[in-house]
């Protein structure tokens, strides 16, 4: 046995960093397929196309980081030549931002773009969180009116109808960051010596689905401790604070016109707070568009629970949410939440330009919605696979070759088997593997009679299946035919339709 050569260069491990995956042809096919369907949502609505770099200079993504609690440590950075640094995008919106500040005067306004790509995350990866996931935006930039904000609300939910859920099992939900603010001014916790108990009560409040009304109430004072026995400490707010908070987030008006008065009469009782009442005037504009245009309370829903944890976000706030029950792999069920959301961010090209620019924009996490579309057994189907010719003969290459061809000249996808031929079984094999719906097969007899043989292998594999005896399965050869040779194109083409 030789020994092991100590001045042969080391080899590097084959292994995937922390937090990211390999997606497979199947998973990306499907992706592809939901992207197209989102893309002709947006193009409907009149949004354009544009795609910015992975990376920024730092300076330009801003505070504004994904992670709060690690606010410094939520992106991926490095230094270029110029000792600049740059940063991975965590998002498609502050890139939107320095965009518009550098292309402002030239672009027609309102500026309306859809964008989709990668973005990433430089936060700690756990079960179904990645560092790198995909994105779907649209945003409207240069429209001041809440009309900009109900259109977001609309093309979420007929973006979500459009993917295959049917109303009644998702819900936008909608919200202010201004009904917000006025709480946290409502309760004495307005101003910046008291930011880490506004974050408290903000996490608190995105509890509501989670613990229910009694349990936000515990995060609002003291703390929860959760059946394990693990201790939440609260915001420390007292019971006057606690009600205060909760009559606001605990109140849900619908998209119904009876539900007005009562929209009205709630908020005379809040106008003493300037800054709820705008947020809710605001909010009330959207549900008079949102009703007006035929959406109901199934669609779209005014929620003052719904805390957006980006901190740029200056107005309206929406969350896409699924509501189909479902179970995972053991059999737990699982809790969607959002799979999309957005708002409104005014202030965000100010920080290049000084001018305030109003924008509203709505964002799919195309990566977890692809997710839950297959828990629920709701995903595009996968594709399927190119056809594969099969070899013989070695030496009728070239007439194997001019079959694929002909069959790709007709805009079907098809491939040669390049492999070793001398395994017939293998070709098969590696057809089934590359999801190949039909095989194309010809020895010396079919080429002497000009016929082919095509062999529908998702049918074939229904009816092996279907057959125990393995007698019965070589007399019944299930879905094989023969075909004259000209007739290729044809046949092909009409097992495709079978399983199109």
């Amino acid at each position: 046995m030789a020994k092991p050569d100590k001045n042969a260069p080391k080899r590097p491990n084959a292994r995937l960093p922390k937090g990211m995956r390999d997606i497979g042809p199947a998973e990306l096919r499907q992706t592809h397929a939901m992207l197209e369907t989102i893309r002709g949502v947006y193009e409907r609505y009149g949004f354009e196309p544009l795609e910015t770099p992975a990376f920024e200079y730092t300076d330009a993504l801003g505070k504004f980081l994904p992670d709060s609690d690690r606010p410094n440590e939520g992106v991926f950075s490095f230094q270029d030549e110029d000792e600049q640094w740059l940063s991975l995008r965590y998002d498609l919106t502050a890139p939107l931002a320095r965009y518009v500040a550098e292309n402002f005067q030239d672009m027609p306004k309102p500026f309306r773009r859809y964008a989709t790509g990668s973005v990433y995350r430089n936060e700690k990866p756990g079960p179904g969180r990645f560092r790198q996931f995909t994105q779907f935006d649209a945003d409207t930039v240069g429209a001041e009116s809440v009309a900009a904000d109900a259109e977001m609300c609309m093309l979420a939910a007929d973006t979500l109808e459009a993917l295959g859920i049917e109303r009644g099992q998702y819900v936008i939900k909608v919200n202010n960051r201004k009904v917000l603010d006025g709480v946290m001014e409502g309760v004495g916790v307005g101003g910046e010596e008291f930011a880490a108990t506004r974050l408290t009560v903000l996490r608190a409040i995105d509890k509501l689905d989670k613990f229910g009304p009694d349990g936000v109430r515990l995060l609002l004072g003291a703390g929860r401790k959760d059946e394990s026995g693990d201790f939440t400490k609260g915001a420390g707010l007292n019971n006057d604070q606690i009600e205060y908070v909760m009559s606001v987030v605990e109140f849900q008006p619908g998209f119904n016109a009876e539900d007005i008065e009562l929209v009205n009469s709630w908020q005379d009782r809040l106008r003493s707070n300037e800054t709820m009442k705008t947020g809710f005037d605001e909010l009330d504009q959207i549900h008079k568009l949102v009703l007006a245009s035929g959406y109901g309370r199934n669609q779209i829903r005014i929620d003052p629970s719904v805390v957006r944890g980006l901190e740029y976000y200056t107005g309206p706030v929406f969350e896409a949410e699924l509501l189909i029950p479902a179970n995972d792999e053991k059999g737990n069920p699982v809790r969607f939440g959002s799979v999309g959301g957005g708002g409104r961010y005014d202030d965000l090209v100010a920080r290049f330009t000084g001018q305030k620019v109003p924008a509203t924009g709505f964002s799919i996490g195309v990566s977890r919605l692809q997710a839950a579309l297959n828990l629920i057994g709701r995903a595009p189907a996968p594709a399927l696979g190119p056809v594969v010719v099969t070899v013989m003969d070695k030496d009728q290459i070239p007439a194997y070759q001019k079959m694929v061809q002909r069959l790709r000249e007709a805009g079907i996808r098809a491939e040669l088997y390049l492999g070793n031929p001398k395994q017939f079984g293998r070709q098969l094999q590696y057809a089934d593997k590359r999801g190949a719906p039909v095989a194309v097969i010809q020895g010396s007899t079919e080429r002497e009679a000009g016929e082919i043989i095509l062999k529908d292998l998702i049918e074939g594999a229904k009816a092996a299946a279907a057959i125990k005896d393995n007698k019965e399965w070589k007399e019944t050869r299930p879905a094989q035919v023969s075909v004259p040779e000209a007739k290729l194109v044809e046949a092909v083409r009409e097992i495709l339709a079978r399983h199109a």
